[in-house]
C-alpha cells in the first residue's frame, strides 16, 4: 500500500506559488518530477500555474511635517501570475532525466504617490527571472540515489527611488538619491544541482538533499538620478542569485497517508545589487550601503496528505519563515512570514488535475533608510493568497 505514494504526486500545496517571502523566492526549486510515477515509458508532463493576491499596506512615519506628513501607502505590491512545467522521461531501470522550466524569482513593488510629498511615493522595484534546469538522476540500488545537472536563468530588473526619505526631490538639484533610477538589462548564465535521496519504498520514507547553486549574472546598468553627486552613468553590476539548499522528507504514517515536510535555507546576504553610480557617492557621504542588501533565510514546511480514493486525493501544511528584528529596505518591506495552505487532487487514468490555495501572512517590517536607524514608514498585518492549479499527464 505505501509503495504506490509519492509526495511528488501527492502533496498538491506548492503548485500554488509564493510570493514577496523568502528575499524574492517564489517557487522553492523543487525538483520533485524527478520522483513522479509516469504512464507506460514512465514518463510524465506536468504544467503549473498561479496567481497571487498580495495586501501589502504602510503608514508612513512622516518626515518635518510640512515636507511629508505621513501618508497611508496602500497596495504597495501588485497581483502577478506565474507559470511553469516539467517534464520526466524513464531511460531504463537505474536513469532518468528531467527538464524544469519556472520563474524563481520575482518582485513587484511601487509605493503610490509622488516624491515630492511623500517619504516614499513613486519607490519601484521590479525583477523577474527565468529557469530551465536539466536533470538527471541515478538509482544506485533500492534505497540510494543520485542526482544533478546544470541550470539556465535569466534576469532582469528596475529600481527607482523616490521621496524625501532620500532627500530633497531632483527638481531642487540638490545632493539626493531621490529619484535615483537603474535599468538592470536582461542577462543570463549558467548554474548547476547536485543532490541524492534515501529511500524505503515499504513505508513511502523518502529523505532528499538537494544543492543549488549560486549564479553569477553580468548585467549592463544604466543609471540616471541627481547631478550631485553624479548618478549618471552605463557600467555593468555583478548580481549573484543565492546558492541554496533543500532537505525534502516524507514518510507514510498509515495506509493512504503521508507526512511531509521540508527546510530551505537560501544565501540572500550574497544577493546585492551595488551599481557603481550610486554606491561610490553613498561610500564617501552615506555610510557605504548598497542598493538592495538582504539577510539569509531559513523556510520550514510540515504537511500531510491523503488518499480518500483511485480518484480523489488531498493535502495540508502549514510553512514558517522566522523573522529577524523587523527592521527592512523600502525594497522589500517584510521580513519572515507564516501560513497554511489545502489543495485537492482528482485522477483519471492518464491525467490529474490539482487545485490548490495558500494563505501567507507576512511578518512586520519597519521601514528604514539612512541616517541609520531613522523610521520612514511600518508595515502590519498584510497577507497575501495565492491560488494555484496543476495538471499532470502520464506518458
Amino acid at each position: 500500500m505505501y509503495e504506490r505514494l509519492t509526495c511528488a504526486g501527492f502533496c498538491l500545496v506548492a503548485s500554488c506559488g509564493t510570493a514577496i517571502a523568502g528575499g524574492l523566492d517564489r517557487t522553492g526549486q523543487s525538483i520533485g518530477i524527478l520522483f513522479e510515477n509516469g504512464g507506460a515509458s514512465g514518463g510524465y508532463l506536468q504544467v503549473d500555474l498561479f496567481r497571487a493576491y498580495p495586501d501589502v499596506t504602510g503608514t508612513g512615519a512622516g518626515i518635518a511635517g510640512f515636507l511629508a506628513p505621513g501618508g497611508s501607502y496602500a497596495n504597495v505590491a501588485d497581483m502577478f501570475d506565474g507559470i511553469g512545467g516539467a517534464l520526466k522521461f524513464q531511460i531504463n531501470d537505474k536513469l532518468s532525466a528531467a527538464f524544469i522550466a519556472e520563474q524563481p524569482y520575482g518582485s513587484d513593488l511601487l509605493y503610490p504617490g509622488s516624491g515630492l510629498a511623500t517619504e516614499l511615493g513613486g519607490t519601484l522595484a521590479w525583477a523577474e527571472t527565468s529557469s530551465l534546469t536539466a536533470l538527471l538522476r541515478y538509482k544506485i540500488d533500492e534505497n540510494w540515489s543520485v542526482h544533478g545537472g546544470l541550470r539556465y536563468q535569466e534576469i532582469e530588473g528596475d529600481i527607482r527611488l523616490s521621496g524625501w526619505a532620500y532627500g530633497p526631490p531632483k527638481v531642487m538639484g540638490l545632493p539626493s538619491a531621490n529619484g535615483y533610477e537603474v535599468s538592470l538589462g536582461k542577462d543570463s548564465a549558467w548554474g548547476y544541482v547536485l543532490g541524492a535521496s534515501y529511500e524505503i519504498p515499504e513505508i513511502a520514507f523518502r529523505a532528499t538533499l538537494t544543492y543549488n547553486s549560486e549564479i553569477t549574472h553580468k548585467m549592463d546598468t544604466e543609471e540616471s538620478g541627481n547631478p550631485s553627486p553624479a548618478l549618471d552613468g552605463r557600467s555593468v553590476t555583478e548580481v549573484k542569485t543565492p546558492r541554496s539548499v533543500n532537505l525534502d522528507l516524507q514518510t507514510g504514517i498509515a495506509p493512504d497517508t503521508l507526512l511531509y515536510g521540508s527546510v530551505r535555507w537560501a544565501e540572500w546576504s550574497a544577493f546585492r545589487i551595488d551599481p557603481v553610480g550610486f554606491v561610490h557617492p553613498m561610500e564617501e557621504g552615506g555610510g557605504g550601503v548598497g542598493l538592495v542588501e538582504l539577510d539569509d533565510t531559513v523556510t520550514y514546511t510540515v504537511g500531510l496528505a491523503r488518499r480518500f480514493s483511485e480518484k480523489w486525493s488531498g493535502s495540508a501544511e502549514i510553512f514558517y519563515e522566522p523573522r529577524e528584528d523587523g527592521v527592512v529596505a523600502p525594497l522589500f518591506p517584510s521580513v519572515g512570514f507564516w501560513g497554511a495552505g489545502v489543495a485537492v487532487r482528482r485522477d483519471w487514468e492518464n491525467f490529474n488535475l490539482s487545485l490548490g490555495a495558500r494563505y501567507t501572512r507576512l511578518g512586520d517590517g519597519r521601514v528604514e533608510t539612512l541616517p541609520a536607524g531613522t523610521a520612514r514608514a511600518n508595515f502590519e498585518e498584510n497577507d497575501i493568497l495565492s491560488l494555484g492549479l496543476r495538471v499532470g499527464y502520464k506518458f
